[in-house]
């Protein structure tokens, strides 16, 4: 630590670290909420990351480095939806119920209102993908792929979870109950009800929980 100058005491090394790390955070931030209003608004093709700098307010340079280009800002700003709303992650929320849920119904309950707030959230940015790799481009293309790998091995693990909990009608496998929850977080279904007939992401929830409880619980 060096001297004080002007009888003000020294700021530390790791203060300096510390501002600069929140500045960067800050910074993220704001480069992952432009790049997701001027893709929706604009789509893949048309948004630039010189436009998403300038937005952000920072350089094109920073957010190659930050993410690679339009590909690696896409794939972000996805996983970036699948936190959900606030607080804790939506999946470690979703474990947490399914480990502690005590009645079936009330679980498929909690799914729904899971999809009411995630699915505005990740659907639009699955629907950008979806449309930019029908477009013919390779890198989302792939990006497709693996969010669509991804969400299927995610369902697989709540049906395994929740199949370990002996809630679900007999007989069922894991596969058929991943493929379930698979079409119950369906962006496609969501553009469907919700961007095209105009339900609210509530009203979808609970029809989706609904549908869940009808196709995965014993009868009665």
């Amino acid at each position: 630590m060096g001297p004080a100058v002007n009888g003000a005491p020294p700021r530390s090394r790791s203060y300096d670290a510390r501002r600069r790390q929140e500045a960067a955070g800050e910074a993220r931030k704001r480069v992952l909420a432009q790049s997701r209003a001027l893709f929706l608004a604009h789509g893949y093709g048309r948004t630039t990351i010189a436009a998403i700098a300038h937005a952000a307010g920072v350089s094109k340079e920073s957010v190659y480095k930050g993410f690679g280009g339009k590909p690696g800002l896409v794939r972000a700003i996805y996983e970036q939806s699948l936190l959900g709303a606030g607080g804790p992650p939506a999946e470690e929320r979703s474990d947490r119920a399914q480990a502690t849920v005590t009645e079936p119904r009330e679980l498929m309950e909690q799914f729904g209102r899971f999809i009411s707030e995630v699915s505005p959230l990740g659907s639009p940015v699955y629907l950008l993908i979806r449309d930019a790799a029908a477009s013919g481009d390779q890198d989302m293309a792939a990006l497709l792929r693996d969010v669509d790998d991804g969400r299927y091995q995610r369902m697989l693990h709540n049906a395994r979870q929740v199949l370990g909990r002996g809630f679900l009608r007999p007989g069922l496998t894991a596969e058929e109950v991943a493929d379930v929850f698979f079409m119950s977080t369906s962006a496609e279904l969501y553009e469907t009800l919700v961007l095209k007939r105009g339900w609210s992401a509530e009203h979808f929830g609970r029809f989706m929980a609904r549908t869940l409880a009808a196709n995965l619980l014993p009868e009665g």
